[in-house]
């Protein structure tokens, strides 16, 4: 690993994938973190506010769109 690099498993969001489908979106989570849960939600969506190291929420429109950057939790 390079000085100053972050390892992978230290990724929390990926602001990437806004305005990516909800698969490439999660394609994309899972190559960076593949034990992670990806949830794939409306973004109106009533949800617990339970804090899950192993989920990361992926919030999209109507047109299966990433809404907001997808975050550990």
């Amino acid at each position: 690993m390079e000085a100053g690099a972050v390892p992978a498993e230290a990724k929390s969001s990926w602001p990437e994938v806004v305005g990516l489908s909800s698969e490439e979106a999660k394609k994309k989570i899972i190559e960076d973190k593949p034990e992670a849960n990806v949830q794939v939600v409306p973004a109106d969506s009533f949800l617990t506010m339970d804090y899950n190291t192993s989920r990361v929420r992926v919030f999209v429109d109507s047109s299966d769109k990433v809404t907001k950057a997808p975050r550990i939790g």
